[in-house]
């Protein structure tokens, strides 16, 4: 019997949005995703930089994804304490999904467990994916022979004019965008808080929460394929 197919989804550890408010990970953009993967069989783990139990924002409890995500036994269960990504062994895995949210912007470009996994996942044959905010962990992920991963791939992420709309430019360290046009990539947008997913080679990315489901049908064609 073959092993299942597996995917690891990344959440970010970072709560404070300098000062202003509380932020964490995006529950719907690892909700909807895992909502389609494990529809169609796939294993999903959690982990965050820190371990522990990652901090949340964009909670809709109308949103009954989120609920069947939050809920889920298996998935509430590991919320309570995920396990430190420099603790996972990325070769379990067939794909990685770096999960959005504002908190990302502050932890996941330096760390070099985010490297390491999307690294090694991809030079396997694996999938990379990323939403919304979650590309910041593009910005600084070079492959073996030093190259950066995005340079010459077309990527989606939070736009500029959606960053300006939620009143975060001056806020978050970097303008995302910029960030990952300047690493090589080709930065695509659609209409502000519409979904757009882009995919290039093995590598997936949506632009905001709208774009959440859609990233998990695009992981899921490339497990197919």
């Amino acid at each position: 019997m073959s092993a299942p197919t597996k995917a690891l989804f990344v959440l970010t550890s970072h709560d404070d949005l300098a000062g202003l408010r509380k932020t964490g990970y995006y529950v719907g953009e690892a909700a909807h995703p895992w909502k389609v993967l494990t529809g169609a069989g796939v294993e999903v783990d959690l982990a965050s930089i820190q371990g522990g139990t990652p901090p949340q924002d964009g909670r809709e409890e109308s949103d009954e994804t989120q609920n069947e995500f939050l809920s889920d036994p298996r998935i509430s269960t590991q919320l309570q304490d995920t396990t430190r990504l420099a603790d996972v062994d990325p070769a379990a895995y067939d794909a990685v999904l770096f999960v959005g949210g504002h908190g990302t912007m502050w932890d996941f470009p330096n760390d070099p467990d985010v490297s390491r996994v999307g690294r090694t996942i991809y030079e396997a044959g694996g999938i990379v994916a990323a939403v919304c905010h979650g590309p910041s962990a593009l910005v600084n992920l070079r492959l073996s022979d030093g190259s950066q991963l995005i340079d010459g791939k077309t990527v989606a992420g939070f736009t500029n004019a959606e960053e300006e709309a939620v009143g975060l430019t001056d806020v978050v360290p970097f303008l995302l965008a910029d960030a990952l046009e300047a690493k090589g990539a080709t930065h695509t947008a659609g209409p502000d808080f519409t979904e757009h997913v882009e995919v290039s080679q093995r590598l997936v990315t949506g632009q905001n929460p709208q774009s959440a489901t859609r990233v998990g049908e695009e992981i899921l064609a490339l497990l197919d394929a």
